[in-house]
């Protein structure tokens, strides 16, 4: 197996930060996503690398175990078990052995896997069966994206994986792909793929969960008399009337007008929307003067 040196991918050093690995992640992978380098076979392989590379260096103790055994950090605990297990059984037997309670070598390690998996060893194959890693990848959509339900295609360490995105998928929510991640070693399970959505909001919406909230300008003749205005919604447009003498600030709820409700069909939040009158400027001296007989009749009624 060839070894790929994981710093040097993500363009870091061995002693960068957890902030560090992250910060330079999410720079590459905007870099090389086969989305923008359509048709550019190095750009697929990079970006296959860099996802490789954060799965372990993000992950504090596999990171600690790719520090101590490089390639081969991922049979790591099983190499353990076996140190310890044959340290035990010599020493019970012999009071100096070849592992007598030292610590393996490099080529003591490779020794170890060439025994595991059928390499000269002591002439045994191992049948024992490795779940593969799981890998883990962030997918960037829009608000407007995840409004309705839609398959999407991804590439994920070569592998090209088909999966259907849900209505009302929250920023920062993870969602499991069994079966996707790693191959399992002598016929062990495949690992698991874990996506976590970055959702950018391209809107004029506040999105709270699964409701809405935005503001609309109102006209102040229709703030005081009242009338019928129309709004946008997240898909289209609706009339909504203004009850008279409505005042700045004041919120209307309209229900099932906002977000789709992650993974219930056909439901969906409430949209809430906060008035914000406007003054009226640049008045003509007939405004003037209605607005000053208007301020008459008001103080003298008072």
């Amino acid at each position: 197996m060839e070894f790929i040196d994981y710093y040097k991918v993500l363009e870091l050093n061995n002693t960068a930060t957890e902030a560090e690995i992250k910060k330079a992640y999410r720079k590459l992978a905007r870099k090389y996503h086969p989305d923008l380098n359509p048709n550019d076979a190095n750009a697929k392989k990079k970006f296959q690398q860099i996802n490789e590379a954060n799965e372990v260096l993000s992950d504090p103790e596999k990171r600690k175990k790719y520090d101590q055994y490089g390639k081969d950090w991922k049979h790591a605990d099983e190499f353990n078990n076996y140190q310890r297990s044959q340290s035990n059984k010599q020493q019970s037997e012999r009071s100096s052995q070849q592992w007598g309670g030292g610590d393996f070598s490099g080529e003591d390690f490779s020794d170890f896997f060439g025994s595991m998996f059928g390499g000269q060893g002591n002439g045994r194959r191992s049948q024992t069966k490795f779940r593969g890693q799981d890998f883990n990848a962030e997918l960037q959509l829009s608000l407007s994206d995840v409004f309705t339900t839609h398959k999407q295609t991804l590439t994920v360490n070569g592998k090209s994986i088909r999966i259907t995105i849900p209505a009302g998928v929250e920023n920062g929510q993870v969602i499991k792909i069994a079966g996707h991640g790693g191959e399992g070693v002598n016929g062990g399970p495949n690992g698991d793929l874990y996506i976590t959505f970055s959702i950018v909001n391209n809107t004029k919406f506040k999105r709270e969960g699964s409701n809405l909230f935005s503001e609309v300008e109102l006209d102040l003749y229709t703030a005081v008399l009242g009338g019928d205005i129309t709004i946008d919604t997240f898909d289209g447009k609706v009339k909504l009337p203004v009850k008279a003498e409505t005042q700045n600030g004041m919120k209307v709820k309209l229900k099932g007008k906002g977000f789709p409700v992650y993974k219930r069909e056909g439901e969906f939040g409430d949209l809430y929307v906060t008035f914000k009158i406007n003054t009226p400027i640049n008045l003509s001296e007939k405004e003037k003067e209605l607005f000053k007989e208007l301020s008459k009749i008001r103080n003298n009624g008072n």
